[in-house]
């Protein structure tokens, strides 16, 4: 996914991100897992998930999203990349070992736009990413794509 699939999705009105998400029912819940160590963003993003109809598990770090990763397999996965412990970029590399048919449910999060660790990372792999403060609809149009995206593969 390149930065042209970001740029597009910037003009897509809100109401078109309902259009990209799968239909889903009770049988078939989207699970997202949250990772951010901050307690208070991770709790606003979660509810606008929520009412978008995903189930949201919430970390606040690698560590404890690996355990999460190793019980579930979540259809999307919102990553902070700088958290205590194990940050994003660590916790990323781990997935890709254990369970690489994640790897693409990605959708990291930071505020650190600039640090050149942070840039280094997301060249080496061109992911999904925004920039904080998160807009909450421009995540949920974020990993509709990535839920797109692996539908088409």
């Amino acid at each position: 996914m390149g930065q042209h699939d970001c740029c597009y999705l910037e003009h897509m009105p809100l109401s078109s991100a309902s259009e990209l998400l799968p239909e889903t029912s009770e049988l078939d819940i989207k699970s997202i897992l949250l990772l951010d160590d901050d307690v208070e963003l991770s709790d606003a993003l979660k509810s606008v998930l929520e009412s978008h109809n995903f189930v949201v598990t919430t970390v606040g770090d690698g560590g404890e999203g690996l355990r999460e990763v190793m019980q579930t397999d979540f259809e999307a996965i919102v990553c902070d990349l700088m958290m205590p412990g194990m940050p994003g970029d660590m916790f990323y590399l781990a997935v890709t070992k254990v369970k690489p048919h994640l790897a693409d449910r990605f959708v990291f999060i930071t505020g650190h736009k600039g640090n050149p660790k942070v840039d280094e990372f997301l060249e080496s792999i061109d992911p999904v990413v925004l920039y904080k403060p998160v807009a909450t609809d421009e995540l949920v149009r974020m990993i509709a794509l990535v839920m797109r995206n692996r539908k088409q593969q």
